[in-house]
Order: structure tokens, then sequence, then C-alpha cells
């Protein structure tokens, strides 16, 4: 059980253990510097630890932080480096989590691995799939997209079919420490009370940049770090002369400019997509495939459909603010908008 210290592994391994498995926790420590967010700080562990100590269970600690400043920090520097929005969260599940943690687990002769996500593990046309959770506000699904049929035969997700405060009132009823932690909502490699520019800094020369309108040529203002703007960005960005709200559409960081225009400009029915991110859940994404689309964790899923395979990009029914570079698309089955059929990351155009 891999247990985070947060309230929602705390109740999965609860409910595991009531069940009758045998189970055992693990904590992943990830990050070897600085923490007071996400799931890698000290406090975060010795809840997990005092949880384990409460449910009678046995509880370890796996020491991954080469690998995760290899698979996780590393690319996520590169990517803002090299002008991308890159989605920190999903690379720790896909090559940490549901990579070396099950790796380990069938190494020490486990039967399966669960985690505490909101999302649920189904059965289509007789394979495992990935499904949204039962809580539409804390649904996971988004940030497991890439997960296989073979990783997904192995998990357990023993908190999909449930609410949030179902799991709050459980963990209360068990005596879990955790029943009203709030939950993370930062990356855990980066301190809340520093930032991401702070962060930034201390590994890469950041840029700054003109803020400059598309359409008009004026000059709106100036940005500090441009390695942190997003294309489809609205919030700190300056409005227009004429009072309208502008969003980012590009950030060309050899020339230090960012380019912002009027909603109506910046809408797009296309994606491109990176060839080689394209992972699906069981049979191949084809070209031509209806799908229904969810470009952020907690974004509304929309109809659109897959081009391919020489060059890979999904076309909306309708418009769409523009999903930056680096991000994540996860594809849903259009007969079934529950549940998951692939993901992709957005390439530039």
């Amino acid at each position: 059980m891999a247990m985070s210290g947060g309230v929602d592994s705390s109740v999965a391994a609860g409910l595991l253990r009531d069940a009758g498995h045998d189970v055992v926790g693990a904590t992943l420590k990830l990050w070897g510097g600085a923490s007071d967010s996400g799931c890698c700080s000290v406090a975060d562990v010795d809840d997990a630890r005092r949880v384990a100590q409460v449910l009678d269970i046995d509880h370890h600690v796996f020491n991954y932080t080469e690998e995760f400043e290899r698979h996780v920090v590393a690319p996520f520097v590169a990517g803002h480096a090299a002008g991308l929005t890159p989605n920190p969260c999903i690379e720790c599940n896909r090559h940490i989590k549901f990579d070396l943690l099950i790796e380990r687990a069938n190494r020490l002769g486990f039967d399966a691995v669960a985690t505490g996500h909101h999302a649920r593990v189904v059965e289509r046309a007789g394979r495992p799939a990935l499904a949204r959770g039962a809580d539409p506000a804390k649904d996971q699904s988004y940030v497991l997209g890439y997960l296989g049929a073979a990783q997904l035969a192995r998990l357990q997700l023993p908190i999909g079919t449930m609410t949030k405060d179902a799991v709050r009132h459980e963990a209360e009823r068990l005596g879990l420490r955790t029943w009203n932690k709030p939950d993370s909502q930062d990356v855990c490699f980066i301190e809340a009370s520093r930032g991401r520019e702070v962060f930034l800094r201390s590994r890469i020369p950041v840029t700054a940049a003109t803020v400059v309108d598309r359409s008009t040529g004026d000059v709106l203002g100036r940005v500090d770090v441009a390695e942190l703007v997003t294309v489809g960005q609205r919030r700190g960005v300056a409005p227009g002369r004429d009072g309208e709200r502008r969003y980012v559409t590009n950030v060309d960081l050899a020339a230090g400019r960012v380019e912002v225009d009027r909603l109506e400009e910046v809408m797009v029915t296309t994606a491109p997509l990176d060839a080689q991110s394209m992972s699906t859940t069981d049979t191949a994404l084809v070209d031509g495939e209806r799908v229904w689309v969810q470009t952020s964790a907690h974004g509304v899923a929309r109809r659109a459909v897959l081009h391919g395979p020489d060059y890979w990009s999904v076309e909306f029914d309708e418009p769409i603010r523009p999903v930056a570079p680096g991000q994540s698309v996860v594809f849903y089955a259009f007969d079934d908008p529950d549940v998951v059929r692939g993901a992709a990351v957005v390439a530039r155009s």
C-alpha cells in the first residue's frame, strides 16, 4: 500500500486490512531537498508511519531520490527552460509509483500494489481499464492516464468508489490522525513558501520578456520569468489598450517576447501531439477515433477526433483555449466517457 501520509491512502490501507488482505505500507522518499508541501515532507512520512501503527500493519520507507531527480525534477526544469509546461505529478506516477514501485513489489513477492487515488479499475472487453472515481470533484483518472493494462492488472484503488466526505468519515471511524488533514495542492519538491520562481532561479538562468499584443503590436508590460508563462494563461496578464482581457498565445524565450491576444483570437480547434508520448490503456488508438479529451486535472472533457499516425493530433468539435506544449491530454472512450483510452503530451505546432 503506497502511503503518502494523506487521508486517502490512510483509508485505503484500512479498507484493505479490513477486507482480510496482508497489507504492508510503503512510503516513498522522493525529494532530498527542502519541502513544506506535497507528499515529501518529514511530517507526511511521520503521518504515514503513525497511521500504519494504528492499523497494526508493517511500514517501510523506500528511497527513490535519485530516480525522482532523474525522471521528474530534471525534466521539469528542462521543460521550463525549453518553454514547455511540464506536469511533474504525471511523470512521478508514470516513472516512480507505477514503474519502480510495482517492480519492487514484484521482486518482494507481493500480489498487488494499491494507492489512494480517486479512480477505479474496471473491466472493458475482457481487459482491465482505468475509469473515473465516484467523486467528480476529486477524480484523479487524468493523472493516471498513462497506465496500461499490465499495470492496471496489478493495481487496487480501494477508495475509487467513495466520495471525499465518505473517506474522511471512514478515517475518523478508524481513529486515524489524517482524517481532517487538508489535501495537498502543490508540487511536492517546491516549497510553497518560496514558489516556482525561486526554485527555477536556483536551477537555471531565467528570461525576462516583453509582453506584446499580437494584434495591435502594443507593449503591455514585462514578465520577470518567461519560463513560467503558459500558453493560454490569463492570470497576471495585463488587459489590452481597449480594456479587454488578454491571453497568452506564444512564448518566445529566444526573443524575450510573450505574445497575447483577445480570447476569440486565441481559441483553437486542434492540438498537435508528441507521437513518442502516445500511450494506450488497452487497444491502440487509431486515426479517426472519436474520443472525449480532458486537458487538465479537473477540466471539462470535450468531444474530439484523433488524427494520425504519421503526425498525431487531436481535433476538437468546438474551439477551446490552447493547451500549452508539454501538458498532457487524456482520452476517454466516446461510448463510455468514464473509461480512459490513453494519453499524450501536447507538442509544439
